[in-house]
């Protein structure tokens, strides 16, 4: 039966219809206390959202809306008390032309957010960043698990053409400096390593691709972008728990624990043992020093993280189920 209670509060969610926007949507339905302004690429399939909960039809309102576009962005925002940025281009090929692709869309369409959710009064802006804004630093300190306080070295992956680090670590400090120079609402920040889980959208997206490639067979060892894994729906907990909570500030690192992407295939062998998976040498991330509560911070605000081995398992079956992995290799 469909909740009856009216919502209280409006917030607004942009790249709803994303992997972890899917599943923040569907959280936030959760509570009947909330309404949602849900933004999504112009033209893009979001039919699904409106599968996710029985009051979803009543309580989601949908706007296509490119991050790039102020005005489509403000007509989302307006009247919310709350922005859950989540929209970020994302691609799982090269980049044509990686400044305007990635860089410039991700850094404006930050900026656009936080104009709006300051002129319309709202509170407070969960960031939706990444370990990709911490990783890879070659400057962090030896035998020392990786914090929040680690910025992503924008020059050396701009050597090494790794654009998505780029682009993530120049919209997250553009947050920051807004907010320094500009004021508005707060501004709290979620660092979310691979998520994976149950894919709610239809699309491939690039964190569960990961998960799909290296159970293909891949020999790539996520040596740029690997901290860990973190099962989606806790992300999108860790979210609602930033948002939903006064004190919280700063930058939250969102991960299982910290490990070398050779332990973590192990785990998907484990599970899966007659898929084609490449065994890794010992240390795919040279000098990492793993660290199971390295999210300590949301750790400490009451977050529980679920077992890698039942996200792996919920990612795995998702990617089968609809046509992306074939069972029998």
């Amino acid at each position: 039966m469909a909740n009856q209670t009216t919502p209280t509060e409006t917030v607004c969610v942009t790249g709803a219809n994303g992997f972890i926007g899917s599943w923040l949507i569907q959280t936030l339905l959760q509570n009947p206390r909330y309404s949602i302004h849900a933004t999504v690429f112009p033209g893009s399939p979001s039919s699904h959202l409106f599968t996710l909960h029985p009051d979803a039809t009543s309580r989601i309102s949908l706007f296509q809306a490119n991050i790039t576009d102020s005005s489509a962005l403000s007509s989302a925002i307006r009247g919310c008390s709350g922005v859950f940025h989540v929209a970020s281009p994302c691609t799982l090929d090269d980049p044509r032309d990686p400044h305007n692709d990635l860089v410039v869309p991700a850094v404006q369409g930050t900026l656009n957010v936080l104009e709006a959710a300051k002129r319309f009064g709202a509170k407070r802006v969960v960031l939706t960043s990444s370990i990709s804004a911490m990783v890879p630093n070659p400057n962090w300190p030896e035998n020392t698990p990786f914090d929040e306080s680690s910025w992503t070295d924008v020059e050396y992956c701009e050597s090494r053409k790794k654009w998505y680090p780029v682009s993530k670590t120049a919209a997250e400090k553009a947050a920051w400096e807004f907010r320094r120079q500009h004021g508005g609402p707060d501004v709290v920040a979620i660092l979310p390593s691979t998520c994976l889980g149950a894919l709610l959208q239809e699309e491939l997206n690039a964190s569960s691709a990961v998960l799909q490639r290296l159970m293909m067979g891949s020999e790539e060892t996520q040596e740029y972008h690997w901290l860990g894994a973190v099962h989606v729906k806790d992300v999108a907990k860790a979210q609602v728990l930033l948002y939903e909570t006064p004190a919280a500030a700063g930058r939250y690192l969102c991960t299982n624990g910290i490990y070398h992407f050779s332990s973590f295939a192990n785990i998907v062998s484990q599970l899966y043992p007659h898929f084609p998976i490449h065994r890794f040498p010992e240390e795919t991330q040279p000098g990492l020093t793993p660290c199971k509560d390295a999210a300590k911070r949301l750790i400490d605000l009451g977050l529980v993280f679920t077992p890698v081995q039942d996200a792996v398992r919920e990612a795995a079956e998702s990617l089968i189920a609809k046509g992306f992995l074939q069972r029998t290799p």
